[in-house]
């Protein structure tokens, strides 16, 4: 079966690829995680790692994939984010991930989250109620996860697994299948714990609509 622009199988369930179409892998029944393993530009990198996020309030809307730039950008302004060519590059590339996501996974509708992160809330192994979620960090340490095959164990022991935990790299992007796929779906990961590191993460989530998504962003209101 043909899986995809360099995707390579990696544990069976699970395949990386090296350009974007290679999420697509995601879509076979027998896959639960696709890793997007790509380098943004380094003057992109090192703009994001130092500029000051410290008041930036988390960005979540609803909102068709050829909107997304018109919207992001006086968001961006509200938080703070000087506008320039560093800003345009990032406001580029989630563009280019909310269209990407909403092909693979067919939807018109992309629930956007643009998020800070300092603290431990999300610090349990868990899996996702969704279908299917897109993640890549920015900025700090990026998601952690746990192969299959030790995934009930570290769900038990939280706190006191000492198996294995796999990590993103950070600017990875990840499509990975959540509990309401299918009956036993769902890769288990969790958010690194950051309380008392004095380490901030940027993370970018994409979802398909459901309950708990704002109102779809009014298109052509976006200025």
């Amino acid at each position: 079966m043909n899986e995809g622009p360099n995707c390579r199988p990696w544990g069976g369930v699970i395949a990386t690829c090296d350009e974007a179409e290679g999420l697509d892998a995601i879509n076979r029944s027998d896959m639960e995680l696709v890793i997007w393993r790509r380098a943004l530009p380094q003057c992109l990198r090192n703009w994001i790692e130092h500029i000051d996020v410290a008041d930036f309030r988390d960005i979540h809307v609803l909102i068709q994939p050829q909107a997304l730039k018109r919207a992001l950008r006086p968001l961006l302004d509200a938080n703070g984010m000087p506008p320039g060519d560093m800003r345009n590059l990032l406001i580029g590339d989630v563009d280019d991930l909310v269209s990407g996501f909403s092909r693979v996974v067919r939807t018109d509708l992309v629930d956007v989250r643009l998020e800070r992160v300092t603290h431990d809330a999300c610090w349990k192994f868990h899996r996702d109620c969704v279908e299917a979620r897109l993640l890549t960090t920015y900025r700090g340490p990026a998601t952690e996860w746990i192969q299959p095959i030790h995934a009930e164990r570290a769900l038990r022991e939280q706190k006191r697994f000492e198996g294995p935990v796999e990590q993103f790299r950070n600017n990875d992007v990840a499509i990975f299948k959540g509990s309401c796929a299918e009956p036993g779906s769902g890769i288990v990961h969790r958010s690194p714990p950051l309380a008392g590191t004095g380490r901030t993460r940027l993370l970018l989530c994409l979802n398909k609509r459901s309950e708990t998504s704002p109102k779809p962003w009014p298109v052509g209101l976006e200025h």
